[in-house]
């Protein structure tokens, strides 16, 4: 158990954290699921903006790294082309 204050705001804070960096990975990993799922392309190329954009956050605050990222968006970009 942790012995000062600064250590007991530090596990208040990281718990904080780690839910917030949870809801937004689970909320990306949503759309990137409903994006694979369409077969409409002009509705696809909407939900790529929103998604590419989603993974970027994600990566900039390292949730997930940076290479996941661009291989993700490569991968839904050829998807929507597809359509």
């Amino acid at each position: 158990m942790a012995n000062h204050k600064s250590a007991l705001k530090r596990i208040r804070s990281n718990e904080a954290k780690r839910l917030r960096n949870r809801y937004q990975h689970k909320t990306a990993r949503t759309f990137i699921r409903r994006l694979r799922a369409t077969t409409d392309k002009k509705q696809g190329e909407e939900l790529l903006i929103q998604v590419t954009s989603m993974v970027d956050k994600l990566a900039k605050k390292n949730i997930i790294h940076k290479n996941k990222a661009g291989n993700l968006k490569s991968k839904l970009a050829k998807h929507v082309a597809s359509l």
